[in-house]
């Protein structure tokens, strides 16, 4: 019996990304306004900001979405209060279906936040030109991009719009289970995200307000989300992280303490020694010496 394939149908099919930004403004900045001949849409991560969108006036609030049809005129200022952060994507796609955002200003749900979170953190393993700089008119690719992430970004975007037409289609009904269920597997995906970003800059001092906003993900839902997989914070697992690298660099017997210790990130030998002691529960020297004398052991 013959097969005959199904072509797939695209609804909503992104053919070109023009700019991904992550923005921290300060609480006075203005922009004047500008108009393109491409999709843009500005979401609000922290804060809130004064858009203009063509003639409307808007005031956009943490979690809120705002979409600019091509070639509409739109502005945005810091109300002077609170000092914004905010993404902005822009996009080339001419899908009837994008016809559902014109105009549209609208909450967005933790899925949908989980997506454009995706969207940043493959940006930053592909794109060179910094995602801060307001001023981006052309983005650089990085030289050794991470395998797929320019797919992945279309891919994430093209399922974040969608996500939005059928929100907009059907409203929030979706089960409470259903919603329980998409947020555990995205906290999932969210935490392996972060370790991995940790790993990544293990020889690094960070804070959690670094990790914040490399992740794109709320100070307080960040210590959450490592209590309940880690029983302690995030700057506490990334430090039992730097002490189990520091292990294994004693146990390699390459390099010496003050070496490990610069290597890691730690300000001092003093601090680092501190540091291992509180969570090995003996100094380095101590460790090196016990992991001596098991070798020696007959």
């Amino acid at each position: 019996m013959p097969f005959e394939s199904l072509e797939l149908r695209e609804d909503i099919s992104i053919s070109k990304v023009v700019t991904i930004h992550y923005f921290e403004y300060m609480s006075d900045f203005s922009f004047p306004g500008e108009s393109h001949n491409f999709w843009e849409f500005l979401c609000v991560d922290k804060g809130e900001v004064d858009i203009m969108a063509g003639d409307r006036p808007h005031t956009l609030k943490r979690g809120q979405i705002a979409f600019h049809k091509p070639n509409e005129f739109h502005s945005l200022k810091a109300n002077g209060r609170i000092a914004p952060n905010l993404v902005v994507i822009s996009f080339e796609c001419n899908s009837p279906a994008m016809q559902y955002f014109e105009e549209l200003i609208t909450d967005i749900s933790e899925t949908a936040r989980y997506l454009m979170a995706q969207i940043i953190y493959e940006a930053r393993r592909c794109i060179a030109t910094p995602l801060d700089d307001p001023y981006t008119t052309h983005m650089e690719r990085l030289p050794e991009a991470a395998f797929g992430s320019e797919q992945l970004i279309k891919l994430y975007l093209e399922q974040l719009l969608i996500h939005l037409v059928r929100e907009q289609m059907k409203g929030r009904s979706t089960a409470p289970a259903v919603v329980k269920s998409i947020k555990q597997k995205n906290d999932a995906i969210i935490y392996k995200r972060i370790t991995t970003y940790l790993e990544e800059h293990i020889r690094e001092h960070l804070t959690i307000d670094e990790i914040c906003r490399a992740n794109l993900i709320g100070r307080s839902q960040l210590q959450k989300l490592f209590r309940e997989q880690n029983q302690c914070g995030v700057i506490e697992y990334f430090s039992r992280l730097k002490i189990e690298l520091a292990k294994q660099l004693i146990r390699e017997n390459h390099h010496n303490f003050t070496q490990i210790s610069d290597f890691l990130g730690y300000t001092s030998i003093h601090y680092f020694s501190r540091q291992f002691k509180k969570l090995a529960g003996m100094t380095p020297s101590e460790y090196a010496s016990s992991i001596k004398l098991l070798a020696e052991r007959p």
